[in-house]
């Protein structure tokens, strides 16, 4: 028993120096305003030194995208530094490529902002604003997804379909301190005064677990987005989507945002994988878009559907069905490209199927959750 317990006294203890160390660096440490260059001096901003570069973007309304809010555990607040800021940490390594290293790409939440800091970031970031939101209406659209809808209060979000926004968490139980996780936005770009958000249940998951339990109608909740690069490209490539559970977000977004705008010629197939009927959201809307849509093609499969559901779609695996609709059904004559949104092992599967059957990996494009 102990082998298990140690990990545990040993992981507690260092949470408790890093937080003693951070600590008492701000209060002996004090190094002063400083200066943060972003793209070239085209925004300077002065501020104290001492925090992390990811919060100290966010107290002057910059916000990098963060899924895990700062804790160094999802990689994904990254940024090219193009100043000295001392060499990449243990905790940078595990999510950054060889090239990314050599471009100095760092972590944001890892970098501490002692001195004047020159930063590259994309230009849309800049656009990204924290919204001050009020819940609309909460839906069970599966037995563990909840359809989330939140009213900007008179404010506006302008995104591409796609994009994805970070969820902030209160405190709450033994949770100290906020948290941030990310959501892909299921309603239209159209919609400009709500963003809506689909939210699977995650056994233990700080965001979900508050979503499912303790999230009410009416409740004031802040939204920072919209962040992401996952989009529809501008081609007349057929676009074969693929994705199961709360990844239907995205294409959600997508579909009804090709609809509205009248974007009815691109051949669309999209692929949605479930384990059984109760595991299936949005079927007769997406059957209906199918009906009314000529070149959209809604294909559903169950693998383990129940005895007695008189399920009629397509069964097994959803690699299996795909592999058999590219071989037999959707024109490998013409131009293709993949959308896959949801794990790394559901998206790495279909990649080599997508692959497999000549679509290549520079066309299929990805929503990548944990």
């Amino acid at each position: 028993m102990n082998f298990l317990i140690a990990p545990v006294v040993v992981a507690v203890i260092a949470g408790v120096l890093a937080a003693a160390i951070s600590i008492v660096d701000k209060i002996v440490n004090n190094y002063g305003p400083v200066n943060i260059s972003i793209n070239g001096g085209e925004k300077i901003v002065t501020l104290n030194g001492g925090d992390s570069l990811l919060s100290s973007l966010a107290s002057q309304e910059i916000f990098i995208p963060s899924a895990c809010g700062g804790r160094g555990s999802c990689g994904a607040c990254k940024c090219q530094v193009t100043s000295d800021v001392g060499v990449h940490l243990p905790t940078e390594l595990p999510y950054l490529s060889k090239e990314e290293i050599e471009k100095n790409i760092r972590l944001t939440c890892q970098v501490k902002v002692k001195a004047d800091i020159d930063i590259i970031i994309p230009e849309d970031l800049f656009n990204v604003k924290k919204f001050k939101s009020r819940v609309k209406s909460i839906r069970d659209v599966t037995h563990d997804i909840k359809e989330v809808i939140f009213d900007l209060q008179g404010e506006e979000i302008n995104f591409q379909a796609g994009r994805y926004v970070q969820l902030v968490v209160p405190p709450y139980d033994k949770i100290k301190g906020t948290t941030q996780r990310a959501y892909s936005m299921s309603s239209k770009p159209g919609d400009k005064g709500v963003i809506e958000v689909l939210i699977r249940l995650v056994p233990g998951g700080i965001a979900t677990t508050w979503v499912h339990t303790r999230l009410k109608e009416g409740m004031e909740v802040e939204l920072i987005g919209p962040f992401g690069d996952f989009e529809r490209s501008e081609t007349d490539a057929a676009m074969v989507c693929i994705a199961g559970g709360s990844g239907m977000a995205p294409f959600k977004s997508i579909l009804y945002d090709m609809f509205e705008k009248g974007d009815l010629d691109r051949e669309v197939w999209y692929f949605f994988g479930a384990r059984t009927t109760k595991d299936i959201l949005y079927m007769k809307e997406m059957m209906e878009l199918d009906a009314k849509w000529e070149n959209f093609h809604f294909i559903p499969a169950l693998s383990e559907p129940e005895e007695g559901s008189n399920w009629s779609g397509e069964t097994g695996m959803i690699t299996d069905v795909l592999d058999n609709y590219l071989k037999t059904k959707i024109d490998s004559g013409k131009a293709r490209e993949g959308y896959l949104c949801g794990s790394p092992g559901m998206i790495g599967a279909c990649n080599n199927v997508l692959t497999a059957n000549d679509i290549p990996l520079d066309k299929i494009y990805y929503d990548n959750f944990a």
